[in-house]
């Protein structure tokens, strides 16, 4: 595995890379970086294909722009398109997971000729909401605790989370987890109440999926880089949501699975979103939901995540 820094344009991204053959590039989402994927990385690679993971931008060693709106799809999307070029790679297999699917999720339309094809997690994809994202955040939230609107005022969030990233990192992987119903959290109100204050408390570490060496890197890399760049892809929502008025959604006809945990919280509060999201990806070849597996799936059920990803990545390609 090997790390390394690219001028993508803008911004520098930094990246883990592992092998060669076909390009697969593995898109993460909060709280994560490149490293999310350390388990699919060398699997990858041993199966004949070129892993890239970036730290995805306002993350880790990546550019960190403080401007929300530097996080709208113009800019995502140019770092992935840069990303693409200064590897020399004409087109890539994208996977996506949380705010990384949601990116993914409109590569094929935003950057045609460049996506061979989608592996998406945890995040179905969905249609656009009727009004401001920042107005349906602030609805939901007169009603209960919601991390959407928490996260939206700049500069709130991260006087809670930064000075506190191990207790936040170790309580919000616990609480998205298939260990944990996150939903409970909705019992709390949104007056008075900071994230910490509605996370559960976390067991000791190791997890049967992460270990107290691996909660460290996370914890040792916001510690120092602080929590605002991944909440600047929440405060975006509105800019992407304005974007997409001048330039609405295309149904996805590039090859795509879709895979998730059934203890997932995005998935339970999305109801029947996978039956919806059928009709806006008429490419969806593939959906699996893992049984016991929460909203960090790659991490929590890698075994089966990475062996249905290789599979579909053989099937693409012919092998």
């Amino acid at each position: 595995m090997r790390a390394h820094t690219l001028a993508t344009g803008e911004i520098d991204l930094r990246v883990l890379e592992q092998g060669t053959g076909p390009a697969v590039v593995l898109c993460h989402g909060f709280p994560g970086l490149g490293y999310s994927w350390r388990h699919q990385l060398p699997a990858l690679a041993d199966a004949g294909y070129r892993a890239i993971a970036p730290d995805m931008r306002g993350y880790g060693g990546s550019g960190r722009p403080t401007d929300p709106a530097a996080y709208d799809r113009q800019h995502t999307v140019a770092d992935l398109v840069g990303l693409l070029d200064a590897l020399e790679v004409e087109e890539a297999v994208f996977v996506g997971h949380d705010f990384g699917a949601a990116l993914v999720w409109d590569l094929p339309q935003w950057m045609p000729g460049r996506v061979r094809g989608l592996v998406q997690l945890s995040v179905p994809r969905a249609p656009q909401l009727p009004i401001l994202p920042s107005q349906a955040f602030a609805i939901a939230a007169r009603k209960h605790w919601l991390h959407l609107h928490y996260f939206q005022e700049p500069g709130v969030a991260e006087a809670e989370l930064d000075v506190r990233p191990r207790e936040f990192l170790q309580r919000v992987f616990w609480a998205l987890s298939g260990g944990y119903r996150y939903t409970d959290i909705y019992a709390h109100p949104s007056e008075g109440n900071g994230y910490l204050d509605v996370l559960p408390e976390a067991p000791e570490l190791p997890w049967p999926w992460l270990s107290a060496a691996e909660l460290d890197l996370y914890v040792d890399t916001f510690a120092a880089t602080g929590f605002t760049g991944g909440l600047n892809w929440y405060r975006a929502s509105d800019h992407l949501w304005r974007e997409k008025q001048e330039r609405p959604d295309q149904p996805v006809t590039v090859p795509t699975c879709f895979i998730a945990g059934d203890r997932d919280p995005v998935m339970q509060v999305a109801g029947s979103s996978v039956e919806e999201m059928r009709t806006l990806v008429p490419g969806l070849e593939q959906v699996h939901l893992i049984p016991g597996a929460g909203h960090f799936v790659q991490m929590e059920a890698r075994a089966e995540v990475n062996r249905l990803l290789i599979d579909f990545l053989d099937d693409l390609h012919g092998r």
